[in-house]
């Protein structure tokens, strides 16, 4: 069963609080997203721990609920 983008969003707000979220449904199937995530808390950290970091937020549901998901993520620029 496709993950529907209010769950996906909820579950990565709730792992990284304050996080500001974009995400896309590359195929409207419900099941390849790409998703854009800036967070304070990714600060110093390489690309990989970044990730590691959004992966987790998922509690398992990668490779089956959600099939693919694109990451780009990053530290918001300081005003």
């Amino acid at each position: 069963m496709p993950m529907p983008i209010t769950e996906l969003e909820k579950l990565i707000l709730t792992g990284l609080p304050g996080a500001k979220v974009n995400i896309e449904d590359l195929r409207g199937d419900g099941d390849h997203y790409a998703a854009h995530i800036e967070f304070k808390g990714f600060e110093g950290l390489s690309r990989v721990k970044q990730h590691q970091m959004v992966y987790a937020t998922l509690k398992g549901k990668m490779g089956g609920e959600l099939h693919a998901l694109a990451l780009q993520t990053s530290v918001p620029e300081e005003q």
